[in-house]
């Protein structure tokens, strides 16, 4: 059965259980119906990408967090630094995603209206238009070699949009700690083939349809005060 319920700012945030000493993350519900952001994104796609993906890195993310508590209690530096790479990948598929979910939103609930306000005007001033943008995100998450995350992203040094990609389930802080994320598009295959098959292209195409600017735009507002 689908999940359904409204993000408050509380949830925006990663849910947090506690575990012992150890706080560790919880799956988030979905703003909207697994169906509801047909015919962009299949209910199918939805509930196998929520349910089964981001569950796994959640379960996973979890259990590297236990075993480094383990190993940071025991003093062992060497299990410490093995464990870098699964907090890393899992961890950042739970970030990526919790991301991801936001950033959609059905088209009887606004997704697919361009961004207006001062959101609006960056991206003129940055890329010219909201078709070149679209254009340039398209383009780089088209080229992405396996797997990976195409974003639109605040450079608060510079204060200036950009687009960047990251590999795998990299987060955007990976390519810089100024960087923060406005749009993520999930590039895995298992965001798209069981609709799209191999042509990640169309599926690029057809995901504006549902994207939630009002987020974005938000997280810009907020993020450029």
């Amino acid at each position: 059965m689908a999940l359904k319920s409204v993000f408050s700012r509380k949830t925006l945030a990663p849910a947090l259980r506690h575990y012992r000493s150890v706080t560790t993350f919880t799956l988030p519900d979905l703003p909207y119906d697994y169906g509801a952001l047909e015919p962009a994104i299949s209910g199918e796609i939805m509930r196998l990408h929520h349910q089964k993906h981001h569950q796994t890195y959640v379960t996973n993310y979890n259990k590297a967090l236990e075993q480094l508590d383990a190993a940071v209690s025991k003093g062992d530096a060497k299990g410490v630094v093995q464990l870098q790479s699964a907090l890393k990948f899992n961890g950042g598929g739970h970030v990526n995603h919790s991301i991801f979910w936001q950033n959609l939103k059905p088209i009887s609930e606004g997704g697919g209206e361009p961004p207006h306000g001062v959101l609006g005007w960056a991206i003129d001033k940055d890329f010219g238009s909201l078709e070149a943008l679209v254009k340039k995100i398209n383009s780089e998450g088209a080229a992405l070699q396996g797997s990976g995350w195409v974003w639109l992203a605040l450079d608060k040094e510079q204060k200036i949009l950009k687009v960047e990609t990251t590999p795998n389930q990299d987060p955007l802080v990976t390519k810089g700690a100024s960087l923060v994320p406005l749009l993520g598009i999930d590039v895995w295959e298992h965001a798209y083939y069981l609709q799209y098959k191999n042509v990640r292209p169309d599926y690029l195409t057809n995901i504006w349809k549902v994207i939630n600017w009002k987020y974005a735009s938000e997280v810009y507002e907020k993020e450029s005060a």
